[in-house]
């Protein structure tokens, strides 16, 4: 006779775990709930690649074909390479015997040399008002130019208060005479447009940020070193010691008058 269950005489009962994912009566199988892991972006290598048969590429780039999955690793081992699935969703998916390795390393460089060569967009803002003084106005509009000059752009914004809500007109003069007055070295990228209280115009360098750059680390040589004259080569010590200046007597012979040098003779 086999003694009944503790949870056929109606106490609580813990199914074990292989009885986790039973199917129970009168119920659906109970859920299983697994957390997941982290994807990883990297190529499957060598024994990742779980498929029958892949299209091999070979080192060089030469087509090697479709192969079964144990010699493309077999070749892989014989030619001390890796084998990396270039094509996962290819059918069959696209394999290349390649240093692993190397290719990250190689890969690493050119992201990094393409970081350093692109150059970020800066955009710098210049607050003016309608009825702006004429000095302030220069000053604002130096510092434009100083932007524009760096390859930055400028973004200019015409603040409104009171009863000046009323005289949009004023802004977008201002506006048009600014972007005049910097048509050499900018220009307007966004029309003035109105935007609550304010009245806002983007102007866009003509020359790329790394063109300005460049101007401005490369030495330009000033007007007066070119101007002035080579200095003549002192004579040595011992000659100077010993006697006067061959250039000092000569000058002094051709001033000498011929009254003197009847004389002398």
């Amino acid at each position: 006779m086999v003694a009944p269950r503790a949870c056929d005489a109606g106490l609580f009962c813990i199914p074990a775990p292989h009885q986790a994912g039973a199917r129970t009566r009168g119920g659906p199988a109970a859920d299983i709930v697994t957390s997941g892991g982290h994807i990883s972006t990297e190529p499957r290598i060598n024994e990742r690649i779980r498929v029958p048969e892949v299209r091999l590429v070979g080192p060089n780039g030469e087509q090697v074909g479709i192969v079964a999955i144990n010699d493309a690793l077999r070749l892989a081992q014989e030619a001390d390479l890796d084998l990396v699935e270039v094509a996962p969703t290819a059918r069959p998916p696209v394999c290349k015997l390649m240093d692993y390795g190397k290719f990250k390393y190689e890969s690493a460089l050119k992201a990094r040399e393409s970081r350093k060569h692109q150059a970020q967009t800066v955009i710098k803002e210049i607050k003016l008002r309608p009825k702006i003084d004429p000095h302030d106005y220069g000053t604002k509009k130096g510092h434009v130019e100083r932007f524009l000059k760096a390859g930055d752009k400028v973004k200019v914004t015409i603040m409104f208060r009171g009863r000046e809500q009323s005289r949009p007109d004023l802004g977008y003069r201002l506006l048009q005479r600014l972007a005049g007055d910097v048509e050499e070295l900018g220009f307007v990228e966004a029309q003035p447009k109105q935007d609550g209280r304010n009245m806002i115009m983007v102007i866009g360098p003509h020359k790329r940020k790394p063109d300005a750059k460049a101007e401005r680390v490369a030495p330009q040589p000033g007007p007066r070193a070119a101007a002035t004259p080579p200095r003549p080569a002192r004579p040595p010590q011992g000659a100077r010691a010993n006697g006067p200046n061959p250039a000092v007597a000569a000058a002094g012979s051709a001033e000498q008058s011929p009254a003197d040098a009847a004389q002398a003779t």
